[in-house]
C-alpha cells in the first residue's frame, strides 16, 4: 500500500508540510433562505407529485409544467441544504467505512453534534467537539477499507454554517493536523471564512489496484484531523465546529 509515502518523505526532508486552501463557494445559508427555497420550488414539487402517480408520463404534462420542471428540477433534487450536486461523484466509488471523534458536544433538544454530521452532505448540521475549552487536540477520524478510492483533495466547510449567526457564535478551526494511519502528514491552515476550502494532497490510499481480491485482504486505513488552533466564536468560544469535511480523488470511473 502507498498510503503515506509522500507524507513520510516530506516529513523526513522538510518536516510536516503546511498546506493553504483554495477558496470556493461562499456558503450563505439561513432558515429564512430555506423557507424561500421551499417557496420557489413549490411549483416543481407539484409537478413531481403528478409524475409520481402510477402510469402518469412526462408526455402527459402541460407545456408550462414541462417548463417548470426544466427550470427547477436540479434545485429539487439537490435541495437547499445538500452539499454535493446531483449525479455521480467520487463517492460513487465508495467512501469512508465510518467516522469517529475523540468527543462531541452533548445534544441540545433534537439537535446533535456527532462526528457523522461532518460527513452527511448537509450544510445544516455540524460536528462540534465536546472537550473542555476550545477543543485543542480533539480529533475527527475517517476510517476506510483498502478498496476505497484514493483521496487527492480534502474539502472543508469550516465552522457552523447553517446561518451567519451560528457561524459567528461558534469557534472555527484555524489549523488542523492531518494524520494518515496515525502518522503526521500535513498541517492544514484554514481561513476564517464561510467559503469552501480545498486542500490538494498526493494520492492517499491503495495505489496498486490491479488485483481486487488482494486489495480486499489489505488492512483498513485512516485519515485523522486534529484541531491545533481555532478562531474564537463570539458566544460559544469553547465550542469549535466543522460543518463538513469530505473528499475527492481517483479510482472512480
Amino acid at each position: 500500500m502507498q498510503h503515506f509515502l509522500y507524507g513520510l518523505l516530506s516529513i523526513l526532508l522538510f518536516g510536516i508540510p503546511e498546506l493553504t486552501p483554495i477558496l470556493g463557494e461562499l456558503i450563505d445559508k439561513s432558515a429564512a433562505g430555506a423557507a424561500q427555497f421551499d417557496k420557489e420550488i413549490a411549483p416543481c414539487v407539484a409537478v413531481m407529485n403528478k409524475l409520481s402517480v402510477e402510469n402518469f408520463k412526462y408526455e402527459d404534462l402541460t407545456l408550462p409544467e414541462m417548463a417548470t420542471l426544466d427550470k427547477y428540477e436540479d434545485m429539487f433534487y439537490k435541495g437547499y441544504w445538500s452539499i454535493l450536486p446531483p449525479g455521480c461523484s467520487w463517492y460513487c466509488g465508495d467512501g469512508p467505512k465510518f467516522l469517529s471523534a475523540s468527543s462531541h458536544l452533548v445534544a441540545s433538544g433534537n439537535i446533535d453534534y456527532r462526528a457523522t454530521n461532518a460527513h452527511d452532505d448537509s450544510y445544516e448540521t455540524a460536528w462540534v467537539e465536546g472537550a473542555p475549552g476550545p477543543g485543542i487536540g480533539e480529533k475527527l477520524s475517517y476510517h476506510f477499507t483498502a478498496t476505497s478510492p484514493r483521496v487527492t483533495e480534502v474539502i472543508i466547510i469550516n465552522g457552523y454554517v447553517k446561518s451567519a449567526e451560528a457561524w459567528q457564535d461558534n469557534s472555527r478551526v484555524k489549523q488542523l493536523k492531518l494524520y494518515v494511519d496515525n502518522q503526521p502528514y500535513a498541517l492544514l491552515n484554514l481561513e476564517d471564512s464561510r467559503r469552501e476550502q480545498s486542500f490538494t494532497v498526493e494520492p492517499i490510499g491503495t495505489g496498486d489496484r490491479e488485483d481486487w481480491a488482494a486489495m480486499e485482504n489489505l488492512p483498513d486505513w485512516t485519515l485523522t484531523f486534529e484541531i491545533m488552533s481555532v478562531y474564537p466564536g463570539e458566544k460559544y468560544p469553547d465550542d469549535t465546529a466543522i460543518t463538513e469535511l469530505y473528499f475527492d480523488g481517483l479510482d472512480v470511473h
